[in-house]
């Protein structure tokens, strides 16, 4: 059984969008997926459909079993702050991590995706690094944009994961020469693993997988 840690190098860089993609992919594929989002914020107004229900119909599952609905906050912010704004019991990442819950018998891939960037606040007491120094996954999937800027946003990024082992996934790819240098120089130069497409990363997570 594979678990995965997805985070990224901002907000709104398409971590859940990446999650759906591959998640999809496997699942058709016939590999056994679920997906977990800890927490969730979002725009109260907001009427398009959370993370949670986005990860839920790329797994076949509830969106209340990918974010328990005690955890979703209605309010632009980071989770902790958002529950303050809302006047809501303070969490910590133990907690979190105490509310995981995976169908059983265990999917062949497990799918954890955090909240904003990896030093984003995800609890009262941590942030997404902190979550997945507690879960301490089998893999992480770091997402980072394609264009200018990525490099030291993946370094920086990746610095705070160690010593987990990473996948860069490059999004919003399109070949052109910056994407180009950029995946070279993070790939030759830098050493990191980096894919460009939701099939390369679902074949590497069925590569990787354990029996």
């Amino acid at each position: 059984m594979t678990l995965v840690v997805c985070t990224g190098t901002g907000t709104e860089i398409g971590k859940t969008w990446v999650g759906a993609a591959v998640l999809s992919t496997l699942r058709a594929g016939g590999v056994a997926v679920a997906a977990r989002k800890p927490v969730q914020s979002y725009e109260s107004a907001a009427t398009g459909p959370t993370d949670a229900d986005v990860l839920a119909a790329a797994t076949g599952e509830h969106p209340g079993a990918v974010c328990a609905e005690h955890r979703w906050y209605a309010a632009a912010l980071a989770p902790p702050m958002a529950a303050a704004v809302l006047v809501r019991p303070e969490f910590t990442v133990a907690d979190l991590v105490a509310e995981l819950q995976w169908p059983s018998p265990e999917p062949a891939v497990r799918w954890v995706e955090t909240v904003g960037g990896v030093r984003s606040p995800i609890a009262f007491d941590g942030d997404s690094a902190d979550l997945c120094a507690a879960l301490d996954p089998d893999l992480v999937v770091l997402v980072a944009d394609a264009g200018l800027g990525t490099i030291n946003a993946v370094r920086l990024s990746a610095a705070a994961l160690e010593p987990r082992p990473l996948v860069v996934y490059l999004n919003h790819w399109n070949g052109e020469q910056l994407h180009e240098l950029n995946r070279a120089w993070l790939a030759d130069r830098d050493g990191f693993e980096v894919v460009v497409t939701p099939d390369e990363l679902a074949e590497q997570l069925v590569s990787d997988e354990h029996p």
